[in-house]
């Protein structure tokens, strides 16, 4: 058995240690890990990524890198850091590395922490963490990746900041707003914290998982209820502080945090943000309290209302429990529980219920006892205790602490009468008839619930009292014996104006009631029980007399305008005296006597029953006057409305006082008449003003003239203008009316504007109040001179007759129309041109600037050639567009060349077409401009030249040029040979060229060799031949147009020689004349032929005759028989066909042909072009 156990531990130690290179392998693969993602974190946050490596061999310090693949660019490495190499980073992030946004914290050796401290949103990526090799082998993963994604940070925290003063015990309210709009899902936490200094202290949060926690200095509030969070809307969250304690002063704020949950399933908060602080100010409360009662005095008078308030100074009143008890004499009134009840002792109870006493609360602080009426028995002191209470956890109320006011002494008097009585009245002396009136004021009436009896008396001359009208204190009026009769007319009566004052009226006075007056009050007070009692008696008196009516009857006429003006009114009063009451009737007559006569006139009679009866001396002054009298007097005023000269003069008022007698009829007591009043009428004060102020106009012709005549100030607001315009040509020339505006708005013209012609360009206009203009229209320079306006002031006098009131003139206004400044101008920049004959020449004139810009222009080119002295005009459009030649006779060509174009405003273009060596000289243009004048007639207001434009017209540059290569020719006899001539470059593209072939001869003893021409071919295709009998035997040809060939045929020994081809360059000028611009010649080709015998075949070829017979005659009838044929099978099918040549060459014109045949005579003939053709 022990063997065993020996064997099997040997074989457990032997499988360990062949499993240690194993475990040696595993141990040493390198293995990375990071962060797994995906992240999600907000812009701007501070992010850590963190990066492991595990199974590594070497340093134990490992080092890092990292990179990202961004977003836009997924297949792309961009290296962020290293912690090995400080210049790993690329440009994007280099910045960001060297001021440590971004950095590697490194945990351990083998660990670090990748910080973004500022997250931006192009950080967004899959990002890779790298671990360089430092094992013998590679072997593991050396790194690893993750995805973050960056998302805006939408939290948003906000409470309104404040400062809030609150007392301990109180509640505090405070709401935030959290929300957030982020797509992924996230969880909010709010917290609610109070800084206190420095230190912060926190109040509630509510977690990410929607659960509430308390901060440790507030968990025992918060299980006892007085502390909430309570989520009161969407993003709405409030705290609540019930109970205040001055520990909670500081400053509360919000902060929120938004959280997500990493694939790790941990959660990591985003962003926190905190909300505006609000400032709480917390007072202690004091415990203590104290009472004390108020009133209003100490004194009261039986009858008086009593009220006595308890005043309570605690802090935080309204969360404590008081009692009340009200104390009388040490005996008990009322009670007034914390709970409100109300318990009332003893006797106070009826006095409660029945309303003569009030117990209650005004607010938490005061309690009111109140006596309606108080008896002398209230007399006494009066305190309060106040019982506070507290609440205990049961709700049960238990006295805590008592306090007693202080003894207030209430003295209550019994009645006393403290009335005083004062009589008055409006005057001591009044006019038979007129109304007595008597005031008797009571002061010092203290109670209410007193009532006066009052009585009047009257002690006459003899002294004797008459009893006149009493008042009871049942408010009963009773008239005395004497005066019943008087008071059944309604003459006496007695009236309560005030609750102490009393009237007595006596109207149509008699002399008898001249005397003493008396008012005697006497003052009742009313018991409890209902009885009344007399408690005093006072009266005042005052003395009275009586004017008989005839005594001191006066009349006076007064005016406070004795002057006046047109249209202005005035009043007339007729004063009486003295004033008699309406039962005495006046009447009153006004007279009137005119500035220029003698005698008065009754204009307005007021009789003594108020008829008007008017006069009828003037008939118009019913309707302008008015006739009053006043209701509490005789006196008549009399009111004249729109004075005018008719009613200047003297006027005079008469009165007559009336009496009613006992048989009803009337009688005159007296009539006097009063003073003479003279009103004088006058024309108003002229305020004409016309304004003085001299002005300088200075206008272009066509401009209007505006001329202003500006009234400052008028006399009336009716007053009406005639304007009269003059105009001076010089300042010692006379004034001639221009226009005349009368002040109905009628236009009449004078002698200057029928001679000036100006009636059709006046306008007249009244802008505004007091301002007229006339405008001259399309002003011209004769209008030059000075204006001015001569102002009529007219107004309608009262009789509706316009009069003239005043007259005044204005300033000068002075008038300069010019022409317009000449702003012509035309460019002044020289130019050369040099063309090529046959080239086209445009010129331009440009005007940089013009007078104005309605004006019309006109444009004249004009040339001076280098042979002239004087210049040349060519060509002018006139300022209505019409376009004038002006080259001499004999140059139709020129005007077929000239163009004449205007593509704007300011540029006219002269175009010469095909210019010749003629056209060269100097060119300009002149340009006039035309402005129209205000008679719609057109002159030139100004001229200017253009600088000059030098042409040069020159023949084309010689650049012919001819093959100049020398050749030698070998033939034999009857055989061929061609004479080549090619131009290798040409003047022109237009040149024509003339083509001649000679051969070259020296004579016996001569040097120089002579021409002899052979054939010619001219610029228009002329050929022509040369001397000998070559003419038959040549052909020419033009393969191209700058290649000439001859062919010389039959070659004899004769034609044995020197050749050459003379070239000469043609061209056509613009008037279609060919000139010779130049001439070349060829190189020399040197010809010889060998001579041979004669044969059959020389023979027939050698005699024209024969060789037509043979060869050519039959050829022309078989073709004749062919067309024939095909003429019948075909019926109208065109079997001519156009004359064309060979290759298409037109043939200039045909001889007979003939064979060209090679010099055996046996090839097959062809047939050519016969020489004077061209091919």
């Amino acid at each position: 058995m022990k063997i065993q156990l020996v064997r099997g531990v040997k074989m457990v130690c032997l499988l360990w240690y062949l499993s240690l290179p194993l475990l040696g392998v595993i141990s040493a693969q390198r293995m990375v890990t990071v962060q797994s993602g995906r992240l999600y974190r907000t812009e701007g946050s501070h992010i850590t990524i963190w990066c492991n490596v595990t199974g590594y061999k070497g340093s134990s310090e490992q080092n890092f890198e990292w990179s990202v693949y961004l977003t836009e660019s997924p297949d792309r490495e961009v290296k962020i850091i290293s912690t090995s190499n400080p210049h790993y980073a690329y440009a994007v992030y280099d910045a960001r590395v060297r001021n440590k946004e971004i950095y590697i914290e490194r945990v351990s050796g083998d660990s670090v922490l990748l910080h973004i401290t500022n997250l931006q949103p192009r950080d967004q990526g899959e990002y890779e963490c790298y671990t360089p090799n430092t094992d013998p082998t590679y072997l593991g993963t050396y790194s690893a990746k993750m995805n973050l994604s960056v998302i805006p940070d939408t939290l948003s925290v906000m409470s309104v900041p404040q400062t809030l003063n609150d007392v301990e015990g109180e509640s505090l309210e405070l709401t935030c707003e959290v929300s957030k709009k982020t797509s992924q899902h996230t969880h909010l936490s709010v917290t609610w914290n109070l800084q206190k200094g420095d230190q912060t202290v926190q109040v509630i949060s509510l977690s990410r998982d929607f659960v509430l926690r308390p901060g440790s200095s507030y968990a025992q509030r918060y299980a006892s209820g007085n502390i909430r969070l309570d989520k009161t809307g969407r993003t709405a969250y409030k705290l609540t502080i019930y109970k205040l304690q001055p520990s909670d002063q500081g400053k509360f704020y919000c902060e929120a945090a938004e959280w997500i949950q990493d694939p790790d399933e941990s959660w990591f908060s985003m962003t926190k943000k905190t909300a505006e602080k609000t400032a709480v100010n917390v007072q202690a409360t004091d415990r203590e309290f104290s009472v004390r009662v108020d009133t209003e005095k100490r004194f009261y008078m039986t009858g008086e209302a009593l009220e006595l308030k308890c005043v309570i100074e605690a802090q935080n009143a309204a969360n404590r429990f008081f009692t009340i008890s009200w104390s009388f004499n040490s005996t008990p009134i009322a009670v007034v529980r914390s709970n409100a009840i109300l318990t009332v002792n003893g006797e106070y109870a009826l006095r409660e219920q029945t309303g003569q006493m009030k117990v209650g609360k005004e607010s938490d602080t005061l309690y009111v006892l109140k006596f309606q009426w108080v008896r002398p028995e209230d007399s006494g002191k009066y305190n309060c205790r106040v019982t506070e209470q507290e609440k205990t956890v049961t709700g049960e109320l238990l006295d805590k602490d008592s306090k007693r006011s202080k003894n207030t002494h209430i003295n209550v008097q019994p009645f006393k009468s403290s009335i005083i009585v004062s009589m008055a009245s409006d005057t001591t002396t009044v006019l038979e008839g007129d109304t007595l009136q008597f005031t008797c004021n009571v002061r010092k009436l203290s109670r209410t619930r007193n009532r006066l009896a009052v009585a009047w008396q009257q002690i006459d001359k003899q002294n004797r009292r008459n009893d006149i009208i009493q008042l009871d204190k049942g408010g009963v009026l009773q008239v005395g014996p004497s005066y019943r009769e008087r008071g059944a007319h309604g003459d006496v009566r007695m009236e309560r104006v005030r609750l102490d004052s009393f009237t007595l009226r006596i109207y149509n006075t008699l002399e008898t009631d001249e005397g003493q007056y008396e008012c005697r009050v006497i003052e009742w007070f009313q018991e409890p029980d209902g009885n009344w009692q007399k408690i005093g008696e006072h009266f005042d008196t005052t003395a009275v007399s009586v004017t008989p009516l005839e005594s001191g009857f006066s009349v006076t006429a007064i005016s406070r305008t004795p002057g006046v003006t047109y249209n202005d009114s005035f009043d007339l009063q007729c004063i009486i005296k003295p004033r008699y009451p309406s039962r005495v009737p006046v009447s009153v007559t006004w007279r009137f006597q005119p500035s220029d006569a003698t005698e008065f006139h009754d204009l307005v009679t007021f009789s003594r029953d108020a008829a008007i009866q008017w006069g009828d001396w003037h008939p118009n002054f019913r309707t302008k006057s008015t006739v009053e009298k006043a209701a509490a007097d005789s006196n008549v005023r009399l009111s004249i409305s729109r004075a005018s000269d008719m009613e200047s003069g003297k006027y005079q008022c008469a009165a007559e006082v009336w009496r009613r007698k006992s048989d009803n009829s009337w009688v005159k007591l007296v009539n006097t008449s009063s003073n003479q009043l003279e009103i004088k009428v006058s024309r108003p004060a002229s305020k004409l003003q016309v304004s003085k102020s001299k002005r300088s106009l200075t206008l272009l012709e066509n401009d209007p003239i505006l001329l202003n005549c500006s009234v400052l100030s008028q006399t009336s607001p009716e007053s009406r203008f005639s304007v009269l315009w003059y105009a001076q040509k010089s300042a010692d020339a006379a004034a001639k009316l221009l226009l005349k505006v009368n002040p109905a708005s009628a236009f009449e013209y004078g002698t200057y504007a029928e001679e000036e012609g100006l009636k059709g360009r006046l306008q007249f206009e009244r802008s505004s109040a007091g301002t007229y203009s006339l405008t001259v229209q399309k002003a011209h320079t004769s209008d030059s001179g000075s204006y001015y306006c001569h102002v009529e002031e007219w107004l309608l006098n009262p009789n509706s007759i316009w009069y003239k009131l005043a007259e005044e003139v204005s300033g000068l206004a002075e008038v300069t129309v010019k022409q317009p400044d000449n702003n012509l101008q035309v460019s002044k920049v020289d130019n050369n041109f040099t063309v090529v004959e046959n080239d086209t020449i445009n010129m331009e004139c440009v005007i940089s600037n013009r007078t104005r810009p309605d004006s019309q222009i006109s444009v004249e080119w004009f040339v001076r050639k280098p042979d002239q002295t004087e210049e040349q005009p060519l060509i002018k459009l006139k300022r209505n567009s019409v376009l004038e030649l002006k080259v001499s006779a004999g140059q139709d060509l020129l005007k077929e060349r000239l163009q004449f174009e205007r593509p704007s405003t300011q540029l006219y273009s002269l175009i010469l077409q095909r210019a010749e060596v003629l056209d060269s000289g100097s060119y300009y243009c002149r340009v006039e401009e035309w402005l129209l004048d205000p008679a719609k007639v057109w002159y030139k207001r100004a001229e200017d030249t253009s600088g000059q434009v030098v042409v040069t017209v020159q023949r084309p540059e010689i650049a012919l040029e001819i093959d100049g290569a020398e050749s030698n020719l070998t033939v034999k006899e009857k055989g061929m040979f061609q004479l080549h001539c090619n131009v290798l470059a040409s003047s022109s593209k237009q040149s024509h060229f003339a083509v001649t072939w000679y051969t070259l001869n020296t004579q016996h003893g001569s040097q120089e060799a002579e021409k002899e021409e052979v054939f010619s071919i001219s610029h228009d295709s002329m050929f022509r031949y040369g001397s000998g009998s070559r003419q038959d035997r040549l052909q020419f040809k033009r393969p191209s147009p700058d290649v000439y060939s001859l062919m010389i045929q039959r070659a004899e020994p004769g034609d044995s020689g020197t050749y050459i081809c003379q070239v000469q360059e043609w061209l056509q000028d613009p008037r279609n004349n060919w000139y010779t611009l130049t001439e070349r010649e060829s190189g020399l080709t040197v010809v010889t032929v060998q001579h041979t015998g004669s044969s059959l075949q020389s023979v027939i070829c050698s005699n024209d005759s024969l060789f037509y017979f043979v060869f050519f005659y039959p050829f022309p009838i078989f073709g004749i028989l062919i067309i024939t044929i095909l003429l019948v099978r075909y019926r109208g099918r065109g079997a001519s066909k156009s004359s064309e040549g060979k290759n298409g060459v037109p043939l200039l014109w045909i001889k007979e042909p003939h064979l060209n045949y090679s010099p055996t005579c046996m090839e097959p003939p062809s047939l050519a072009i016969h020489p004077g053709s061209m091919e």
